[in-house]
């Protein structure tokens, strides 16, 4: 497992936390650096990572939520598996708001993160979610496949 696969596991874990605790900004920072602390030993090279995409990823999550709304219709938000959700946020975050991440690297790490923490549809609901978006993607913006 790569060390930037393991880091992506620990965004999605402060996101986990986040969303679960009730979306407390001003909580971010102790749950950046408890995960951080707990999960993080020798990804140091890889905490900038981290913390730019939590800070990022929330920055633009409004847009990147309605961004999932609309791949996902059937499945509100809300309704979602906590999990799930923040998956997704961080695939979509990294495919149209991330220029170091290819689209499809970012899925691929989606699914990986899917299958491992999530329920046993979680990795296809995330591909298909994210599929779809990466279609359109490369409709607009060839440069990202």
């Amino acid at each position: 497992m790569s060390n930037r696969h393991l880091a992506r596991s620990i965004v999605m874990q402060c996101l986990y936390q986040w969303d679960f605790k009730g979306k407390p900004t001003s909580a971010i920072p102790a749950i950046l650096e408890q995960n951080i602390t707990e999960f993080g030993p020798g990804l140091e090279d890889n905490i900038p990572f981290v913390r730019e995409t939590v800070d990022n990823l929330l920055g633009n999550i409004e847009e990147i939520d309605k961004k999932i709304a609309e791949y996902a219709p059937q499945w509100p938000l809300e309704q979602m598996t906590i999990v799930d959700r923040n998956i997704l946020r961080i695939g979509t975050y990294e495919m149209f708001w991330s220029n170091s991440v290819p689209a499809k690297v970012a899925i691929n790490e989606a699914i990986e993160i899917a299958k491992t923490y999530g329920g046993p549809s979680s990795g296809k609901f995330v591909n298909g979610v994210l599929g779809a978006m990466y279609n359109n993607l490369i409709k607009d913006k060839p440069e990202k496949a």
